[in-house]
């Protein structure tokens, strides 16, 4: 139905939006198929008011049906088309689609319309585009944001109950956050990229002293800088705002409400694997394991974790004698399954393949490269009971 409302919206056009539909020199059965879609549109058009649609969008939201809600969205924009709201619903909707070039359109139609208030769509324009053009659209939502956190009246007391801030102070840190994260990587290069790093990690700890991105973050740029042990203290910080929350909800059975805070508080699935190679630079071995295993219980097919969690073992079999073997046996339980998902999810990360290969060869000698071979070759879905094997073999041994 989606592409059939396409299809006539570009017939539309084609003859000139005279609003008449000249169907001359059309065939008996194409002339049929448009009568019978605007006599289908105008009965939508009947049936659903604009609340109506916007209703029925945030249902199918609800429900990630984001093509229903595409649909539903696009004719709620068609009845208003100049609605900030709904053209921030459609850029986003987009956006969960991969439809990168039409949330572009929308929400720079939004800020035709209302340049000054509004920073969300500053910030997705920021998350569509890179380099210069992304720290731009931040900065500017950046702007938007401080004036409207400037101006709101304080929220206190029963009034922070009833009245939820346009802009708090958390989401003008994460704004900074991600200015800093474009310094820290795409633009690192860049001349004065560190100064302006800095600053910007700064201006988030100082809109949000606790906030775990901000403090990692921080961390990342001091350990780029080759100030391992100041870098390791946010780093620490960092993980003290979530981690003990996290062991907790694992250790025992949480309320609903509790396990919800927990979520919330908790920094994305990508930001704690920097965390766990952060640990790792930091040669804290132990607690870089425990924050990649909970990530493996959350989701055992990324191939960057099984591949740290190689790694880590490789380290410290090279640092403990007396569990050296059993060090090796996990590191290699690991790698095995990196280099499994690698072909599966045909992954194109050469560099790191090639470091799996490199750290296999080294744990080798021929018996081993034998082993490492017969596992390759067996089913994907045995690795998993292969490490159970085999950690319950160094338990018995232990």
């Amino acid at each position: 139905m989606g592409g059939q409302r396409k299809g006539s919206r570009a017939r539309r056009r084609q003859r000139g939006r005279t609003g008449v539909d000249d169907i001359t020199g059309l065939s008996a059965q194409d002339r049929m198929k448009i009568r019978m879609q605007n006599k289908a549109k105008n009965k939508t058009a009947d049936k659903y008011s604009i609340h109506q649609l916007l209703a029925k969008t945030e249902e199918y939201l609800d429900n990630f049906n984001f093509e229903m809600a595409q649909l539903f969205c696009q004719r709620a924009l068609e009845l208003e088309p100049d609605n900030l709201e709904i053209l921030d619903m459609m850029g986003n909707i987009c956006m969960e689609l991969g439809s990168a070039g039409k949330a572009k359109e929308v929400f720079l139609k939004a800020v035709h319309l209302s340049p000054d208030k509004g920073h969300a769509k500053y910030m997705s324009l920021g998350q569509i585009h890179c380099k210069e053009e992304a720290v731009q659209y931040f900065q500017k939502g950046l702007e938007v944001m401080i004036s409207a956190y400037q101006s709101q009246p304080p929220v206190s007391g029963a009034a922070s109950f009833s009245a939820e801030p346009e802009v708090t102070a958390q989401d003008i840190s994460a704004a900074f956050c991600s200015v800093a994260e474009i310094y820290l990587t795409d633009l690192c290069m860049e001349e004065g990229a560190g100064e302006k790093c800095k600053e910007a990690i700064s201006k988030a700890l100082e809109y949000d002293g606790s906030s775990p991105e901000a403090l990692q973050l921080m961390a990342s740029y001091l350990f780029s800088m080759e100030q391992p042990q100041e870098g390791k203290e946010y780093l620490m910080k960092s993980l003290a705002s979530w981690l003990p929350s996290l062991q907790k909800n694992k250790g025992e059975v949480q309320k609903a409400e509790e396990e919800d805070l927990v979520e919330s508080t908790l920094p994305p699935y990508e930001s704690r694997i920097t965390t766990g190679k952060l640990l790792i630079e930091a040669e804290d071995f132990e607690l870089a394991t425990e924050v990649l295993e909970g990530l493996l219980e959350e989701d055992d097919e990324v191939i960057q974790v099984w591949y740290l969690l190689g790694w880590v073992c490789y380290l410290q079999a090279k640092e403990s004698a007396e569990e050296e073997e059993a060090f090796k046996d996990s590191a290699r339980t690991y790698l095995r399954k990196a280099k499994k998902l690698y072909s599966k999810l045909q992954c194109d990360d050469s560099a790191l393949l090639e470091h799996v290969e490199q750290i296999l060869a080294d744990l080798g000698g021929e018996e081993a490269a034998e082993r490492d071979s017969d596992t390759e070759n067996a089913p994907l879905e045995n690795i998993e009971d292969d490490f159970v094997q085999s950690s319950e073999d160094e338990a018995m041994e232990a």
